[in-house]
């Protein structure tokens, strides 16, 4: 183990520099984020498909239960149960449209992660970064449980628990729990923990800030003081035991029917009377249970839903949680939303609805959100409901901006709109929501065939825990 206590000091020291000018330690957090000794007891792996580059490179590092999927390197790094998915890596020759410009891609891009604690951390999509279009770099950073790292290179930066950066540029940046930022680049900024900020500096500009009332009761972090604890955290670990089964079988047989043109990944879990439809999705890690996915459906990294119906071209993006809930067609529910209804308090969403990231539905009584609704914020009851929603109509014709409960909107709303239904229509294209049994291929069919390989840790001595250096070629 002393050769990851060196490791960690390396990256602790790295980080710091980093972050010295907003006078933040990331010292408690690495000290108190796991055990040492759950670093040697996990494989990681790696999946082979023709559809995916292959170039996988790590040195001196800790991989534990880590998912490697397309062209990656890692260095120094330690990367604890985080998923690196490198399946939407621009490729050599490709155009990426940067405002007005057509930039092109000459190698194929790669995943760069250098000097880095994440800890339970998704790694997904492509460099948006116009500066770096062939390196989706994550270098000296430190990120907490389950967050999201979304086509958004970081650079000197800490990730709070259940926080995502999503297609955002960072520098020497301190992201707070439970936020969520799309701001195009930001530069040693502190945003606050429960932040729900999206920018575009020459349309508009979203912000929500959440309580901390209610922010420390769903995520509570406290340097020194142990795992993050709250009801977020609980509900994960409640699930816990079904994952372990999961990564601890070596064959083991989906435990439903999977259509034509759908996939389910061999290492997410799914119980009870659950129906697949075509086209559907399911990522590594995901949860479901006892629920209806209808066609071109997907359930995303780390998503959870249970005891839920969703009509058919539904997105539940990255490390949202869905329960006892009927979703209408094309459903947008953002990253690490928590959405729980009851059996006495269901909650039903009208078709064409877009629920925010970081959104937190927990009913104590039953609430409709009709179609064509934009949803946000903190919600309970009915009352809540029209504190946190607006007609997206409506916020089409906003062109001065609009102040509603704890949410500011400032800007041109059409413009807020069609970027997110765009956005969602990329997404369902992506997957493979629209495939015709010939055309229109996506993660759902290309990840129907993956092979699967392990590498393991030294089992003792100095390296303990360490991973030979290993490079894999095509």
């Amino acid at each position: 183990m002393k050769q990851i206590e060196n490791l960690i000091e390396r990256i602790y020291q790295r980080i710091s520099i980093n972050l010295r000018e907003l006078n933040f330690d990331v010292m408690p957090y690495l000290k108190n984020a796991l055990p040492l000794s759950q670093l040697a007891k996990f494989y990681a792996f790696y999946g082979i498909t023709p559809h995916h580059p292959l170039n996988f490179y790590f040195s001196h590092s800790n991989l534990a239960g880590s998912y490697f999927l397309g062209k990656c390197r890692v260095e120094h790094s330690v990367l604890y149960k985080s998923d690196i998915r490198g399946d939407e890596l621009k490729r050599k020759n490709d155009m990426f449209a940067y405002e007005t410009r057509q930039l092109p891609v000459y190698e194929d891009e790669c995943i760069h992660i250098r000097d880095c604690f994440l800890i339970k951390t998704l790694v997904h999509n492509y460099s948006h970064d116009p500066e770096s279009l062939d390196t989706f770099f994550i270098h000296d950073t430190m990120s907490m449980h389950y967050a999201n790292i979304h086509g958004a290179p970081t650079e000197g930066c800490f990730l709070g628990t259940f926080s995502t950066v999503d297609l955002t540029t960072i520098h020497d940046c301190v992201i707070g729990r439970f936020s969520y930022v799309q701001a195009g680049e930001l530069s040693h900024v502190y945003v606050e923990p429960g932040a729900i900020w999206i920018k575009n500096d020459k349309a508009f500009n979203f912000l929500y800030r959440y309580p901390h009332s209610i922010l420390d009761r769903y995520i509570d972090v406290k340097p020194g003081g142990g795992p993050p604890q709250g009801i977020l955290m609980d509900f994960v670990q409640e699930r816990k035991a079904d994952f372990e089964r999961v990564f601890d079988v070596i064959h083991l047989e989906s435990p439903v029917s999977i259509p034509r043109g759908a996939s389910v990944d061999r290492y997410a879990v799914i119980k009870g009377k659950t129906r697949i439809s075509e086209n559907v999705l399911v990522a590594q890690r995901a949860y479901i249970q006892d629920s209806f996915l209808g066609k071109g459906a997907n359930a995303q990294e780390n998503c959870y839903i249970i005891g839920s119906h969703l009509d058919g071209y539904d997105v539940t993006a990255h490390g949202a949680k869905i329960i006892n809930a009927r979703l209408g067609k094309k459903i947008f529910v953002g990253f690490n939303s928590f959405l729980r209804g009851t059996p006495s308090c269901p909650l039903t969403i009208g078709e064409d609805s877009i629920v925010m990231p970081h959104t937190i539905i927990d009913l104590t009584e039953p609430v409709d959100i009709p179609s064509g609704y934009l949803v946000w914020g903190f919600i309970t009851n009915r009352q809540d409901l029209a504190a946190n929603s607006y007609p997206l109509e409506k916020f089409s014709e906003i062109r001065d901006g609009l102040t509603l409960g704890d949410m500011l909107f400032e800007g041109d709303g059409e413009l807020f709109v069609e970027a997110f239904q765009h956005r969602i229509e990329h997404i369902l294209e992506a997957n493979g929501a629209y495939f015709n049994g010939r055309h229109n291929h996506g993660h759902a069919q290309n990840n129907q065939k993956i092979s699967f390989n392990t590498i393991q840790p030294y089992p003792d001595g100095d390296r303990a825990g360490l991973y030979p250096t290993i490079e894999i070629l095509p």
